[in-house]
């Protein structure tokens, strides 16, 4: 049933003057029922729910709307809802579970790495040893290059029983180990994989790159043989075997590969080009072009003459007056109809033929030339020596051919062998003017293959080292040139810090002394600092929670690999006693969790904590907004020529105004009033906001003062003038 939005809402917003929320609520259901995407007002019944201590309905609020932002891609927003959500159910783990993949989408890694051993710990406690395997894998994929914990996780699958996922996590870390350059290490995990998987392709396929730094690639061959043997229908397994005999710099047996993955792919005849390079290395010449033209119409056919060409040339660069190769190109240059280039590969074959006594291959030649150049004297002269033109020159057919239909597979160059109608020749002579054809590399014709997967691995292999010495070096010296910055960050903080401690706010001086050496390392006045907060409270306080968190995964020293959580309290016998976690992956994952805060300035970049305090603050979750633009500013510097400081400044003050800390919210606006680049509109703002800030922390002269600055500039500011008669009321009482 339709109902008055706007009267509705009078309605609600009156029952809430008067205290009665339970009415209220009421009211904005109508609402929500009328609308249900109005998630504004959706949150506003989910917070009045929180009032009255209905938490079931509340978080059935909050979670529609964190799904909603969810699936819209508003991660920021997403992360504030489930925190809500969070507050009220601490020991849900499919909440901590959501919390976790946004923050890993959000590249925060540490809050997602805490969350992700939240939910371990949760599986441990109900037996769900898989699931919690896969809760620490995904902790692993945040941190790809650290291959231990890797291969201790493959080792926890293996002891489960889990041998597909745990082969699959060997090949991982085989692959990192790879593209570092730990060639010994990466082939040992490789086999362990593949004693699991043994006809794994990435686990193959990295093998053959591994060994093919080392210079073995035979070795590897001869495994993937193997393995396709076993396997004899898959085509991936007969291409990798191709590939391997490339690298082992085998061309019969690449051929022989080949001409078997051609058979089961017929686009895959462009892969028979590398087999005739690997001849021609091999100084193979006649196979090499017995090769080629095994392909060549095909090649042509496909329009790929260009690679054609190339490789011919790169066969005439060995042997200048190969015969049969200056047909092939004679033939291509026809059907491309460049008669330049055709007219200069027929001289070239006249005076090949000519020195190796094929008269018949000259004869053939120059009756085509003749045809190209009738003006040429020289050529009519030599044809006529030779007994004259040939009775039918096919010249005009050939010129033509590429605008007839061609065959769908390589056939054995017929329409060549009629251009160049050659007559009977010694066995000698036979084997130099005609090409043989395997009868196994007939295919269809079709588009060549991409680009195989041994090939990028074998890039990456190669480069990765180097572009991560360069990048290194970069890094190293920006920090260097920032030296002097950093300095100047870490004394201004550390003036905070004094504020602080001064003003008894031990939590936060704590943070941002934490923040400090994350960023900037060590330093004797944090030192100081820590000692000052020790002296003034006795001991280190402990961080207050408005209600109780999901436990940390706490790892034990065991042999078997499995999840368990331990309590603080004595521990009782229990009926179904969980195993404890492996104690090579239980003393990797503590690493984790001891240095969960190293880093954590770089946890994410500034914009990204930005927004996740902006999100916070529109939830209301002060406490985190706060922790997020803390982040955010010490990502960032006063003087980078952005606003950025100075807006983190301001959305500082604004959050401790709302926590009722005006003291830290002066503190923030004077840092954002003293910054440079900052614009005449945004000081008046700031200004404004901290004759606010006075107001609030009772110092009515300063805000006074203030204020009457701001009226001088402009009257009609922000209603400056009735702040002042209201300041100018209280101070006359």
């Amino acid at each position: 049933m339709a109902i008055d939005k706007v009267k509705t809402l009078r309605a609600a917003e009156k029952y809430l003057e008067t205290g009665k929320i339970p009415a209220a609520v009421t009211e904005y259901c109508k609402i929500v029922e009328s609308e249900p995407e109005d998630y504004s007002t959706l949150n506003t019944l989910g917070d009045l729910h929180v009032r009255v201590g209905n938490k079931a309905e509340a978080i059935s609020c909050f979670r529609r709307i964190a799904d909603h932002y969810r699936e819209q891609e508003f991660a920021p927003k997403a992360i504030a809802m489930f925190k809500k959500i969070d507050r009220l159910a601490p020991n849900d783990a499919e909440i901590a579970m959501s919390l976790a993949d946004l923050y890993a989408q959000q590249d925060l890694i540490v809050e997602a790495r805490a969350h992700y051993l939240m939910v371990a710990n949760a599986h441990a406690k109900s037996g769900a040893t898989q699931a919690g395997l896969e809760v620490l894998r995904k902790i692993a994929d945040l941190d790809p290059q650290n291959t231990e914990v890797r291969i201790k996780l493959a080792d926890g699958y293996l002891n489960e029983g889990m041998k597909k996922e745990a082969a699959a996590s060997f090949t991982i870390a085989a692959q990192t180990l790879l593209a570092r350059g730990s060639l010994d290490e990466a082939l040992e995990v490789f086999g362990k994989s593949l004693e699991l998987e043994p006809a794994d392709h990435p686990t193959l396929a990295g093998l053959l790159a591994a060994h093919t730094v080392r210079g073995t690639a035979d070795e590897a061959a001869e495994i993937i043989a193997r393995a396709s043997q076993e396997h004899p229908d898959d085509a991936d397994l007969v291409s990798i075997l191709a590939r391997a005999y490339i690298e082992a710099e085998d061309p019969d047996r690449a051929e022989s590969a080949t001409i078997a993955l051609i058979a089961k792919e017929s686009s895959a005849y462009l892969r028979m080009i590398e087999v005739a390079r690997l001849f021609m290395r091999s100084d193979k010449l006649e196979d090499a072009i017995r090769v080629i033209g095994s392909i060549s119409e095909q090649i042509l056919a496909e329009r790929h003459d260009a690679d054609l060409l190339e490789l011919l040339n790169e066969l005439l660069t060995c042997d200048a007056d190969n015969v049969p190769a200056l047909r092939l190109l004679a033939h291509a240059y026809s059907l491309r109809r460049d008669s330049e280039n055709l007219k200069a590969a027929l001289e070239r074959l006249v005076e090949a033929a000519q020195a190796a006594g094929l008269a018949e291959d000259e004869r053939h030649a120059l009756s085509q030339l003749v045809r190209l150049a009738p003006e040429d004297s020289d050529y009519v002269e030599r044809l006529n020596q030779l007994g004259g033109p040939e009775e039918e020159v096919v010249e005009e057919r050939l010129m033509t051919e590429s605008e007839s239909a061609v065959p769908s597979g390589p056939q054995p160059i017929q329409s060549f062998e009629e251009e160049f109608a050659f007559g009977p020749q010694t066995d000698a002579s036979a084997s130099e003017s005609q090409f043989e054809f395997a009868e196994e590399a007939s295919t269809e014709v079709s588009p060549p293959e991409k680009l195989d997967q041994m090939d990028i691995e074998r890039g990456f292999a190669f480069e990765g080292n180097e572009e991560d010495k360069v990048n290194s070096q970069v890094a190293s010296e920006e920090r260097n040139a920032d030296s002097d910055r950093h300095d100047a960050i870490r004394k201004q903080e550390l003036e905070s810090v004094d504020f602080y401690i001064e003003q008894g706010y031990v939590d936060i001086a704590i943070d941002t002394l934490s923040l400090l050496e994350n960023q900037f390392g060590a330093h004797p006045d944090i030192d100081a600092r820590r000692k000052k907060l020790n002296l003034s409270i006795g001991a280190e306080p402990e961080v207050a929670q408005s209600a109780p968190a999901l436990e940390p995964l706490e790892l034990s020293i065991d042999e078997d690999f499995s999840l368990q959580s331990f309590d603080d309290a004595p521990k009782t016998a229990s009926p179904m006693p969980a195993k404890a976690i492996d104690s090579g992956l239980a003393e990797v994952f503590e690493e984790y969790r001891a240095s969960a805060e190293v880093g954590s300035a770089s946890n994410g970049d500034y914009e990204t904590h930005y927004n996740l305090g902006l999100a916070y603050q529109e939830m209301d979750l002060f406490e985190e907004a706060l922790e997020e633009f803390q982040i955010a500013i010490s990502l960032v510097s006063a003087d980078d020529g952005s606003s950025r400081y100075m807006q983190c400044c301001n959305l500082l003050a604004h959050c401790f105004m709302q926590k009722g800390v005006p003291q830290l919210a002066v503190k923030w606006l004077n840092q954002g009033l003293s910054a440079p680049n900052v614009s005449e509109d945004e000081r008046q703002a700031l200004r404004f906001e901290l004759a606010a800030a006075h107001e609030q922390a009772g110092d009515l002269n300063q805000a006074m003062d203030l204020f009457t600055e701001i009226y001088g500039m402009n009257v009609s500011y922000r209603g400056v003038n009735e702040r002042l008669r209201a300041l100018q009321s209280r101070l006359a009482q």
